[in-house]
């Protein structure tokens, strides 16, 4: 397991421009510092092998997330090496089972064409665009700064 450069945690992430693995509070101290160590684009590393993710994020702090690697992604969904060979040996089961699935979407999206909320049957809904996934975080909202005569110091956001 690669841990982190500064502490020997687990690594959450790799900075390129720093070329370390770092957890989530090292990186948030290290790219906290300027606003142009803060611009650094990281890769999340995969939560299971801590390969490098196709997700990039940047910004003075990251909040907590987890991503995966395609590879793990593929062996969690059941789509290894195994599960594709179960899925062969079940050679026409698969195909009528998909047939039926098929036929019962179709009967699904037929009755759900004119069920739009304003009522004019153009179905406007949000399956029809383009969807992109995001990575769950669960950031915290910042602190709100209060500014008064006997106290002239400012919060940054940085701690």
């Amino acid at each position: 397991m690669k841990e982190c450069e500064l502490c020997n945690l687990p690594a959450r992430m790799y900075c390129e421009s720093d070329q370390a693995s770092l957890c989530w509070d090292c990186d948030a101290k290290v790219h906290c510092a300027n606003f142009l160590v803060a611009r650094h684009s990281r890769n999340l590393l995969c939560h299971v092998c801590q390969s490098p993710t196709p997700w990039k994020a940047s910004g003075a702090k990251l909040g907590p997330t987890v991503s995966v690697c395609e590879k793990c992604a593929n062996n969690c969904n059941g789509r290894s090496e195994r599960g594709e060979v179960d899925e062969e040996r079940r050679g026409e089961n698969v195909e009528e089972e998909e047939v039926e699935e098929e036929e019962e979407e179709d009967a699904d999206d037929e009755n759900d064409d004119d069920d739009d909320e304003n009522g004019d049957g153009d179905g406007d809904d949000d399956e029809d665009g383009e969807n992109q996934v995001v990575p769950w975080s669960s950031t915290l909202s910042p602190p709100v700064a209060s500014f008064s005569s006997s106290d002239e110091s400012s919060s940054s956001g940085c701690k």
